[in-house]
C-alpha cells in the first residue's frame, strides 16, 4: 500500500497537486458562507488544512521517491509533476471555450501561420460566428498550471504541516470552550474569541494562498497567491481593530494593518513591472520553461543590456521580496504586525508571507546567478541589503522588552541571512535556512503566545488590566509555572542561536557562512568576506538576545503578580509546541555537509537536502556555467574549518555572554536592565527605539506625503488651481449671463416698455378726442377742411416755392 502511494502515476499526481490548495480555500468559503457556530468553524478549518497536509506529503514523497530511484533523471528532468490548462486567449483569437481550455497543448499554445485552402473556417465565417475550435484559430493561449520539483517538495512538506500546527494551537489560544466573549475587535481575556469563525476563515484563506504560490508553475499565479496573502495579512494584523493604547508610540492593530498593506504594496508595484519585463523578454511566465539554459541565453542576447538586463529584471522582482520579507528599507511593517493574534504572527513569520518572499527569489535564482556574473554591483545590492538588515535588526532586538517584539526583529534578521546568502550565490544555503527557520520560528512564536496567555491569566486573577502581559520585565520565574512552554521555548531558542551540532539552526547558518567564505577564498570577491563578517556579528547578537529573552522570561523569581499567577497553557497549545520542538532539532540533520570535519565525500556523510534540492537547478546552472553565464555550479563546497569555527564561536560566545549577564544572576523586581549601563542610555534608547526608523520615515516620507496630499494636491491644485479655474469659468459665465440679462432687460425690456407706454399715452390722448358729441366732430371736421384747403391754396399760389427750392 505504501509503495503504491509513493509511486503514483503522473496524471494522478497532477490532479492531487491541483487539489492541494483546495482544502483550505473550500474551508474559507464554507465558514464565510454557511458557518455561524464558532464550535464548528475550527473543525472545518482543521479538515481543510489536514487535507492539504495529506495531499502535499503524497506529492512531496513521490518526488523524493523519484530522486531516490534515479537521481540522475531527476537532475535532468526536475519537474516531476506538471499539469496546466489554457486560461486566457492572447491576441486575435477565436476559439470554442471548452475546446480551447482543454484541447491539446500543441493546438492551444502554438500559433499557426498557415491555413489550408479547403479550411471550412474562413476568416469571414469566424468573424461572423466568433467561436471556432481552438485548432482552427491562429491565436495563442496563456496557460496556468501546477508543478512539483524538489524545491516544491520541501515547501510542500513544511508549509501545510507548520500551518496545521498553528491551526491546532489557535483553538486553545482563542480560549475555545470557555465562556463566549461579547466585545468585538479586542482581546476577550479568559473568554472565547467572539470572532472565532472569522479568524479561522481568514487563516484558511491565508494557507490556501500560500499553497497556491507554492504549487504554481508560473510567476503570474505566484503573484495571485502573493497578493491574496497581502490581503489576509491586512485582515489578520488588524483582527483586533477596536484595540487602542494609551502609549502614543505604540501602533494600534488597525494602523499596523494599514502600514503593512501599504508598505508591501509599494514593493509589489515594482515587482509587477519586473514580471512584465520578464514576460517581454522570455515570452512566458512559466519559470521551468524560461529557466532552461538556452532560454536564458536567448533572452540575454535579445536584451538591450545583455546579461545585465536579466540582472535588472531580477532586481525588480527582488523588490517584491524586499517588501514581503521585510528587508531594509521596507522592514518597518513587520514589527508592528505583532499586533495581530500570536497565531497570525506565527503564520506570517514562519509558514507563509515572509517565507514567500524568499521562495520567490529561490524560484528566479537562475537570472540572479546570471546577474552575479554580469555585474558585481548586482551582488552587492542583494547581499548588502541582506547583510545590513541581518545586523541592524539584531542590534535592535538586544534592547527590546516585548516578548514578541524580540522575535519579530529576529525574523527580520534571519531573513537577512537568507537574502545575503542568495547575494553570494548560496541557493542551497538560503533554501535550507528557509526551512529550518520556519520550524523553529513557528515554535518560538507559539511559545511566546503561550507565555502571553499565561501572563494574561495572571492579570485576570489579580484584576490588573494595565500592566503589559508581553513585557519581559514583568515576567521571570515562568520555568516552574510553565514547564512545557519553557522547554519548547528553550529548544527553539537554541535552534535560533545556532547551538552546535544538535539544533537545526546550526547547520543551516553554517551553510551560509561556508558559502560566503567560499566566495571570498575561491573567487577573491570582497563581497564574501563582507557578508561573512556582518552575518557573524549578527549571529553572535542572535545567540545573545535569545539567551537574554529566555532568562528574562523564565529564570529567577516572578517579577510581577502576573507572573506569580501564570499557569501552563492547555493541550491545544502545548501539543504543537512539543511536535515542532522535534523538528527544530532534527530538521537540520538532513543537511549535514558531505565532507563535514573533512571526511571523504564518498563513504562519509550524505547531504540529502543539498543533493535533493540542488537537483532542481543543477542541470541548467551547469549548462550556464559552461556557457560562461554564471560563476559556479551547484556542487559541494570545499571543506574549510573557518566557517565551522565561526559558527561555534559566535553561537557559544553569544549564549555564554547572555548567560553571564542574565541567567547567572536573574533580574529582580524593579531592577534595571544591565544592557542600559553597558550600552549607555543614549545608545540603548537608540536601539530600543529601533534606530528611529519610524520617526525618520515619518519625517522623510509620511509627513511630506501628507503635505503633498493635503496642501499641494488638495489646497493648491484641487481647491486653488482646478477649483479656481472651474470657479473662474463659472463666474465668467455668470457675469456674461448678467450682461446678457441686463442687455435683454435694457433692449428688449425697457425699450419695448417705453414704446408701449408712449403708444398707450398717445392712445389715451387720441381716445380723449372721441367725446361722442356731434357738434364737436362737425367743428373739428370743418377745421381740418379749412387747414387742408388753405394749404393747397397757398401751394397753388407758389407761396412755398422759396422754401421748397
Amino acid at each position: 500500500m505504501i509503495e503504491q502511494l509513493l509511486n503514483l502515476e503522473p496524471q494522478t499526481l497532477g490532479a492531487l497537486t491541483w487539489l492541494i490548495p483546495a482544502g483550505p480555500l473550500l474551508a474559507f468559503a464554507v465558514i464565510i458562507l454557511f458557518i455561524r457556530n464558532a464550535r464548528n468553524s475550527w473543525m472545518i478549518a482543521w479538515a481543510g488544512i489536514f487535507t492539504a497536509v495529506v495531499l502535499s506529503w503524497l506529492v512531496a514523497f513521490n518526488v523524493f521517491t523519484d530522486y531516490v530511484q534515479d537521481h540522475t533523471d531527476v537532475e535532468k528532468n526536475p519537474v516531476r509533476v506538471a499539469s496546466s490548462v489554457a486560461w486566457l486567449p492572447i491576441g486575435d483569437y477565436y476559439a470554442d471555450p471548452v475546446g480551447a481550455a482543454f484541447g491539446s497543448k500543441d493546438h492551444t499554445e502554438e500559433k499557426s501561420d498557415t491555413k489550408s485552402e479547403d479550411d471550412s473556417y474562413s476568416d469571414e465565417k469566424a468573424a461572423k460566428s466568433k467561436w471556432v475550435p481552438a485548432e482552427k484559430s491562429s491565436g495563442t493561449w496563456f496557460r496556468i498550471g501546477v508543478s512539483a520539483d524538489p524545491m516544491t517538495a520541501i515547501m510542500l512538506f513544511m508549509v501545510p504541516f507548520a500551518v496545521f500546527m498553528i491551526f491546532i494551537y489557535s483553538v486553545g489560544y482563542h480560549n475555545f470552550g470557555k465562556e463566549p466573549g461579547t466585545v468585538l475587535g479586542i482581546p476577550n481575556h479568559g473568554q472565547q474569541e467572539p470572532l472565532f469563525s472569522r479568524f479561522f476563515a481568514m487563516m484558511s484563506l491565508f494557507a490556501g494562498a500560500m499553497l497556491i504560490l507554492v504549487v504554481s508553475d508560473n510567476l503570474l499565479t505566484i503573484f495571485v497567491g502573493w497578493e491574496i496573502m497581502g490581503f489576509c495579512s491586512y485582515s489578520l494584523i488588524g483582527f483586533w481593530y477596536a484595540r487602542d493604547y494609551d502609549d502614543p508610540k505604540r501602533t494600534p492593530p488597525r494602523a499596523a494593518s494599514i502600514k503593512a498593506f501599504m508598505t508591501t504594496r509599494i514593493a509589489d508595484v515594482v515587482m509587477l513591472m519586473g514580471l512584465v519585463f520578464f514576460y517581454q523578454q522570455f515570452g512566458t511566465l512559466n519559470y521551468t520553461t524560461a529557466f532552461q539554459a538556452e532560454s536564458i541565453q536567448a533572452a540575454a542576447a535579445a536584451s538591450t543590456f545583455g546579461k545585465a538586463g536579466l540582472g535588472i529584471m531580477a532586481l525588480m522582482i527582488f523588490t517584491g521580496t524586499v517588501g514581503k520579507s521585510a528587508q531594509f528599507p521596507f522592514h518597518v511593517w513587520l514589527p508592528d504586525a505583532m499586533e495581530g493574534p500570536t497565531p497570525v504572527s506565527a503564520v506570517i513569520h514562519a509558514a507563509a508571507m515572509v517565507s514567500a518572499g524568499i521562495y520567490l527569489v529561490l524560484r528566479i535564482f537562475p537570472i540572479i546567478a546570471v546577474g552575479l556574473k554580469a555585474a558585481p554591483a548586482f551582488g552587492w545590492t542583494i547581499a548588502g541589503i541582506g547583510a545590513f538588515t541581518a545586523l541592524m535588526a539584531a542590534t535592535i532586538a538586544v534592547a527590546q522588552y516585548d516578548v514578541k517584539g524580540v522575535l519579530a526583529y529576529s525574523t527580520i534578521s534571519q531573513l537577512g541571512f537568507m537574502v545575503a546568502a542568495l547575494g553570494v550565490g548560496g541557493y542551497i544555503a538560503a533554501s535550507f535556512h528557509l526551512i529550518t527557520h520556519a520550524y523553529f520560528k513557528a515554535l518560538l512564536f507559539m511559545c511566546s503566545g503561550s507565555v502571553i496567555h499565561g501572563m494574561e491569566h495572571g492579570a485576570e486573577h489579580v484584576h490588573d488590566h494595565h500592566s503589559d502581559p508581553q513585557d519581559m520585565r514583568l515576567m521571570g520565574g515562568l520555568r516552574e509555572k510553565m514547564p512545557i512552554t519553557f522547554w519548547a521555548f528553550f529548544i527553539g531558542g537554541m535552534a535560533l542561536s545556532g547551538f552546535p551540532i544538535i539544533t537545526a539552526g546550526f547547520w543551516s547558518k553554517d551553510e551560509i557562512f561556508a558559502e560566503a567564505w567560499f566566495v571570498w577564498t575561491a573567487d577573491g570577491n570582497p563581497i564574501g568576506i563582507f557578508v561573512f563578517i556582518m552575518l557573524a556579528l549578527a549571529a553572535f547578537l542572535t545567540a545573545f538576545y535569545t539567551t537574554r529573552q529566555l532568562a528574562m522570561t523564565f529564570a529567577g523569581k516572578p517579577r510581577s503578580p502576573l507572573a506569580e499567577h501564570a499557569h501552563e497553557s492547555d493541550r491545544y497549545m502545548t501539543t504543537p509546541l512539543m511536535i515542532l520542538s522535534v523538528f527544530a532539532v532534527v530538521a537540520g540533520w538532513v543537511g549535514i555537509p558531505d565532507n563535514f570535519l573533512n571526511t571523504p565525500i564518498e563513504g562519509g556523510f550524505y547531504n540529502w537536502f543539498h543533493h535533493f534540492v540542488g537537483a532542481t537547478l543543477k542541470t541548467p546552472i551547469k549548462e550556464l556555467k559552461e556557457a560562461g553565464y554564471v560563476l559556479h555550479k551547484i556542487e559541494t563546497l570545499p571543506w574549510s574549518w573557518v566557517p565551522l569555527s565561526a559558527s561555534l564561536i559566535v553561537a557559544l560566545g553569544g549564549i555564554a555572554l547572555g548567560y553571564w549577564m542574565y541567567w547567572r544572576k536573574p533580574l529582580e523586581e524593579g531592577e534595571e536592565d544591565p544592557m542600559i549601563g553597558i550600552l549607555t542610555p543614549p545608545l540603548h534608547n537608540f536601539l530600543h527605539n529601533k534606530w528611529y526608523w519610524d520617526e525618520l520615515y515619518e519625517v522623510v516620507f509620511v509627513k511630506p506625503t501628507v503635505w503633498v496630499s493635503e496642501v499641494l494636491v488638495y489646497e493648491w491644485i484641487d481647491r486653488g488651481l482646478i477649483d479656481g479655474i472651474l470657479h473662474g469659468v463659472s463666474k465668467g459665465v455668470y457675469g456674461l449671463a448678467n450682461v446678457m440679462k441686463n442687455t435683454e432687460s435694457a433692449v428688449f425690456g425697457d425699450a419695448v416698455d417705453w414704446v408701449t407706454f408712449k403708444i398707450r399715452d398717445l392712445a389715451q390722448e387720441l381716445r380723449s378726442l372721441q367725446s361722442g358729441k356731434i357738434q364737436e366732430y362737425a367743428l373739428m371736421s370743418a377745421l381740418i377742411t379749412f387747414v387742408f384747403s388753405a394749404f393747397f391754396i397757398l401751394l397753388r399760389s407758389g407761396a412755398f416755392n422759396g422754401i421748397l427750392n
